[in-house]
């Protein structure tokens, strides 16, 4: 491949760009009208706007995409995560325009895109699943016996999407039909499709994914496993690798599974495959996300494997140059997710300006974000700022690193998920690995967080309102002597920092 077409936005399009840049070939952004300031926009060889800020207008136009890759001579397309990251028609598409879709086959997207579909396919294989339905739910009545039989609280989930949408836990036989019928509604409007199923409530889950490599060859690799049980609204928020609980017997076994998952539907390329632990340490297969992670930065980070180049490569139709045996755990990593939300408010997002923005560095730290100081955070898109993410050589030192990184992070405009990063950091709980996805209702308590000290955010807002405008009238003088082609490919200037 001579040049990439990535078909995504900030932090997660920068990030695969880096590496497509390193391995040779060529980059193309595409952007909406929203980020047509975005550092992704300033970092690509080309960039091309594709529409309104809306992403339904833009990075879900799947046409104008496939429009502009066959126009600049794109060889193949990545698509993040996200918007059209597992869209089985926008796959096929691309490859029908005969360009090279960095990803699994549309047929592994379709199984694993429906939970039903994916339990099915993986029936063949000795894999734990949670007891429920292996069908979608077309009989209420039917469907409380089968409740009955189960046991409650049982789940009622959605086959399609995910997020927690269509999801609704039901703990007693009076609650059933109500349930049902508003899982049915929101899955039907948020995914076009109201097939919902039923399983047994794991009451005091883990959520532990494996990573999953596979290439075109026949080879079938996992690179352990990522713990992702601090979760708000059903979405992470803090993940580590490798899990505190595992033993190395355990950890085989689910790597195993999860390859097997990857066997069942002829995976390509990077994937993921979830399960849910119960308080025995039982695993239960969950889902497959066909797809690179948000938290795939601290599998990096323990295997010194990059993700992106490897798709790529078996995209190519590269055999992997590894094998299972050549990978071991160095180490250990922590990712906070840096959300612009408000943890005191109950997370909910905020928008606003970037008045300070300083990142921290420093041995074993790494930010993946797409922001500089004086940007905005635009309402249209999913409200992560960035992923901070910390290696150290065993998990005390991974955290420990991670909290200096959180002390040193500066963000003052809005509200961020940092100091909830800090307060998870130095629980008992946490530091323990005694805890599941109910660790923000059990532990997280708003009043925990420092006090806001407004008139010390206040100065630095000044401040930095001040050194942008010096900023703004030194590049005006400057650039009456540079020629506006130097300025449009200057990424280091791009880049610099107040």
């Amino acid at each position: 491949m001579k040049k990439i077409l990535v078909a995504n936005r900030g932090e997660i399009a920068l990030r695969i760009m880096r590496s497509i840049k390193e391995m040779g070939i060529a980059t193309v952004a595409v952007y909406s009208e929203a980020d047509r300031k975005s550092l992704h926009v300033r970092y690509a060889d080309e960039a091309v706007c594709i529409g309104p800020p809306a992403s339904s207008e833009s990075y879900l136009r799947g046409d104008k995409i496939i429009e502009v890759a066959k126009k600049l001579g794109v060889d193949g397309i990545h698509p993040g995560y996200g918007f059209l990251a597992e869209n089985a028609a926008f796959a096929t598409a691309v490859t029908k325009a005969g360009i090279k879709f960095i990803g699994p086959s549309p047929h592994a997207m379709e199984i694993m895109g429906s939970k039903l579909a994916a339990k099915a396919a993986v029936s063949k294989y000795n894999i734990p699943m949670v007891p429920g339905t292996d069908e979608a739910l077309e009989d209420i009545e039917e469907g409380k016996r089968i409740a009955q039989e189960i046991g409650f609280p049982i789940l009622i989930k959605a086959s399609a999407g995910g997020g927690g949408k269509g999801m609704r836990i039901v703990e007693s036989p009076d609650q059933f039909e109500e349930n049902l019928q508003m899982a049915i509604g929101e899955a039907t409007s948020s995914f076009g499709d109201g097939s919902v199923f039923i399983e047994k409530y794991v009451s005091s889950p883990r959520h532990i994914e494996i990573q999953v490599l596979c290439d075109t060859h026949g080879n079938f690799l996992h690179l352990f496993e990522r713990e992702c049980s601090i979760q708000r609204r059903h979405q992470k928020v803090i993940e580590e690798a490798p899990s505190s609980i595992l033993t190395p017997e355990l950890r085989d076994r689910m790597g195993k599974s999860a390859v097997d998952v990857a066997r069942a539907c002829d995976y390509e390329g990077a994937g993921t495959v979830e399960f849910l632990m119960d308080d025995q340490m039982n695993y239960y297969f969950l889902e497959m996300n066909t797809r690179l992670q948000v938290e795939h930065p601290v599998t990096e980070m323990i295997t010194g494997v990059d993700l992106v180049k490897e798709q790529v490569k078996v995209a190519m139709g590269q055999e992997l140059s590894f094998r299972q045996e050549d990978l071991s755990i160095n180490g250990h990593a922590v990712e906070v997710r840096v959300y612009a939300e408000d943890p005191r408010n109950n997370f909910l997002p905020d928008i606003g300006r970037l008045q300070t923005y300083v990142l921290p560095t420093g041995p074993g730290v790494r930010v993946d974000d797409a922001f500089e100081q004086g940007m905005d955070i635009p309402i249209y898109y999913d409200p992560m700022i960035a992923k901070l993410a910390c290696w150290g050589k065993d998990r005390e030192e991974a955290i420990a690193r991670t909290r200096r990184a959180i002390a040193e992070y500066e963000v003052t405009g809005l509200s961020t998920t940092l100091d909830f990063g800090d307060f998870v950091m130095q629980h008992p709980a946490f530091l323990s690995g005694k805890f599941d996805t109910h660790f923000v209702k059990q532990h997280f308590d708003p009043e925990a967080l420092p006090a806001i000290d407004e008139e010390k955010e206040e100065v630095a807002a000044m401040l930095a309102a001040y050194l942008m405008q010096q900023q703004s009238s030194s590049h005006d003088q400057n650039s009456k002597h540079a020629s506006s082609a130097n300025r449009a490919s200057s990424w280091k200037a791009n880049r610099r920092r107040l």
